[in-house]
């Protein structure tokens, strides 16, 4: 492969001790915190925790889980190769093409809260408004979104491992899951969510590194004057084709338009056939679901903008020096497609510490967007496939196991198809622009279902086949006639990829309402949307001892308790919807089309100023979902140090803390993050726990 013939800057050793090091320490330290939550806050994982995480989770939380999920390998390697192509508009284009659509997701998110409050999936809601054909369809669309995200993640993750260590690719791609599924198998999603924060936290902690290094204290660059000096003078030894003056400083790139309207199509698919965000909404309180969405959208912008921006920039300024590994020769097409600007960049910019920082990004960017993708699809597997035709009347315990089981087949079944795209040749840049083709074609019939009450379902079900159909032609064909052939070269060139992706978006526009003629409108009434029932966990809290409307995922809502999360909702739906439509407007129109129509090329100034408005919303991110979360929950962290400290010195029983924890309430929460049931005790555990003290 092209990216193995430069020399790897660090040991095999590293790779492994990375991979396998840092894969097993989160999972030990994953396990023990699933540990300390059980012991001391009571929490029980039932099969509602491991998929829904109780519906308690805060909004800091479900920020930096959205950022998490958000920040594939592609993120950070595909942005970087985009403006290592196009200058500074591809990072641009990259981020603000895929921030939209977690803007707009956050409606959908409050509306899913609102219309199936006990809903552990998105197919769910599809099949109690339509029935078996349109839930299979959609079950085949989420899936192979699954996979395509999935493949992206191994794929790149791989390349960049054996580019940096000399580590095989095959090794990197089977032990990269690892240490995901030891602790998604312990804690489930709640295990998920607290591993993405850290791992957002490092992230965002490595990029700031980066960026300093590169226009702050850099002796290769230093500035961000020096870096722009660099820039002019590689755009007069080698002009971008289709740029204001083949300049590598202006947003108007005609490549780099079409690549953003790719992005936009591709990650309306991902984000919104994705199960994984679905699940984020799943487990958010309902007054925080908004709130983190848009945290989350916010926060994210900046990661893609500003890692793509300083890495795609370092390795234009530094590719004609010795430092950088492909010196005296510019990069190949083949490693730009296989995500290695950034790996090559960082070596460039900080040597072997560079390449360790990247290999540490990517790691974490890898396994935690992969533990977010197992969940999703076991939760599918779970509930979609095996509790709704196999068994209906599955027991909790049956349905952890079936989720146990479907988190570790999947990682090998995804780990097997990556080793026959690397042998292939198909890199994650390819599968990147080719997945809007594939999956797209879904988005409108999906979103319909959850705010629109017209939509038959031969409309819901017809629509994406048709389009799939359709995109596949405009795609195949298209390439055909650019270049006389159907290989990989060819079909993933942009022009093939811009029409497949654009069919495949607005294709259901034409489709729905022919169908909605053709089978008529429906007056749907959202009442079966209601009906989608939790799973059965009375056995598994009888054999803990726990009453299970004590714990966060067991406690049933009261009619007034309802009545008062459903005027919540509906408040924040308003208000999601103005909010997201202002943002997605100020983000793809208002901020970049007045330069992209003037042409302008930046000066040196404005480059400045563009840099340091990066730097300082990556800080704000850092503070957004980096530290946000920890002074969201900073009192349960008080009472659980609390509590170990009481427990390890036997000062008190771990009854009379359990005790002090579910009598003690914080903003109507319980020790456990969960809603405080009302009225409800069990005088047998109190009665027992006050004896213990």
């Amino acid at each position: 492969m092209a990216a193995e013939t430069v020399g790897a800057p660090l040991d095999q050793g590293v790779g492994y001790g990375i991979v396998l090091g840092l894969g097993f320490g989160f999972a030990l330290g994953m396990i023990l915190v699933t540990f300390i939550l059980k012991r001391y806050n009571s929490e029980l994982q039932t099969s509602e925790m491991f998929t829904t995480a109780g519906r308690t989770v805060k909004s800091g939380l479900v920020g930096s889980a959205v950022v998490s999920s958000w920040t594939w390998a592609a993120t950070l390697l595909q942005s970087s190769g985009v403006c290592y192509r196009y200058g500074v508009s591809g990072p641009f284009w990259y981020a603000s093409g895929a921030t939209v659509q977690i803007l707009l997701f956050a409606t959908l998110a409050i509306e899913l809260k609102r219309r199936a409050p006990n809903a552990h999936t998105f197919l769910e809601v599809i099949k109690a408004r339509y029935g078996t054909i349109p839930h299979i369809v959609f079950m085949v669309f989420g899936l192979v979104t699954n996979i395509l995200v999935s493949l992206m993640l191994v794929v790149g993750g791989s390349a960049t491992v054996n580019a940096l260590t000399g580590m095989h690719t095959i090794a990197a791609i089977y032990l990269l899951p690892v240490g995901v599924i030891a602790y998604t198998l312990v804690g489930g999603l709640k295990a998920t969510i607290l591993t993405d924060w850290i791992h957002t936290f490092i992230l965002l902690i490595l990029i700031i590194i980066f960026s300093l290094t590169a226009f702050a204290s850099s002796d290769k660059l230093g500035s961000p004057s020096a870096v722009y000096d660099l820039l002019v003078e590689a755009a007069f030894n080698h002009p971008v084709e289709g740029n204001a003056q083949g300049s590598y400083l202006t947003m108007r790139s005609k490549e780099g338009a079409i690549f953003f309207v790719i992005n936009i199509v591709g990650n309306f698919g991902t984000v919104f056939l994705d199960n994984g965000y679905y699940n984020k909404a799943i487990a958010a309180s309902p007054v925080h679901a908004l709130p983190g969405y848009i945290l989350g959208g916010l926060s994210w912008f900046a990661i893609p903008w500003l890692t793509a921006t300083t890495m795609g920039l370092s390795a234009l300024a530094l590719e004609d020096t010795p430092a950088f590994p492909t010196y005296p020769n510019r990069m190949s097409e083949a490693d730009v497609s296989a995500g290695l600007v950034l790996p090559y960049a960082s070596v460039a910019l900080l040597g072997k510490g560079g390449a360790v920082g990247t290999l540490l990004i990517i790691f974490m960017a890898v396994t935690s967007a992969t533990s977010s993708e197992l969940i999703a699809v076991s939760s599918i597997f779970t509930y979609d496939l095996y509790r709704t035709y196999f068994k209906p009347d599955a027991s909790g315990r049956r349905l952890i196991y079936m989720s146990h089981v479907i988190v570790v087949v999947y990682a090998l079944f995804i780990s097997t198809f990556s080793v026959g795209l690397y042998y292939a040749g198909i890199s994650m840049g390819y599968l990147y622009l080719m997945m809007g083709c594939i999956i797209s074609s879904a988005v409108i019939p999906a979103t319909l279902t959850l705010i629109w009450k017209g939509q038959n379902k031969w409309a819901a079900s017809l629509s994406p086949i048709f389009g799939l159909a359709f995109a596949l032609i405009a795609w195949l064909v298209t390439a055909r006639k650019e270049c006389g052939a159907l290989d990989v070269a060819c079909t993933g060139s942009n022009n093939p990829m811009l029409a497949g992706n654009v069919v495949a978006l607005l294709s259901p526009l034409v489709l729905i309402p022919i169908f909605t003629l053709i089978f008529g409108m429906d007056n749907y009434d959202w009442k079966s949307m209601m009906a989608i029932r939790r799973g059965d966990d009375h056995e598994l809290a009888a054999t803990a001892g726990i009453d299970l409307e004590q714990t966060a995922a067991g406690h049933v809502e009261t009619t007034n308790e309802l009545a008062e999360e459903q005027a919540k909702l509906t408040r924040a739906s308003k208000i999601s919807k103005w909010t997201t439509v202002g943002l997605t407007i100020s983000f793809l129109v208002l901020w970049p089309f007045p330069m992209y129509g003037s042409s302008y090329v930046f000066s040196k100034p404005f480059f400045t100023g563009w840099i340091t408005v990066g730097i300082i919303w990556i800080f704000c991110s850092l503070g957004a979902v980096g530290l946000f979360p920890v002074f969201e929950g900073r009192q349960t962290l008080a009472r659980t140090f609390k509590a170990i400290a009481f427990d390890l010195s036997g000062k008190k029983s771990i009854r009379a803390i359990r005790a002090e924890n579910e009598a003690t309430t914080i903003d109507g929460k319980t020790a456990s993050g969960a809603e405080t049931p009302p009225n409800v005790k069990d005088p047998v555990k109190t009665e027992t726990s006050e004896k213990a003290e």
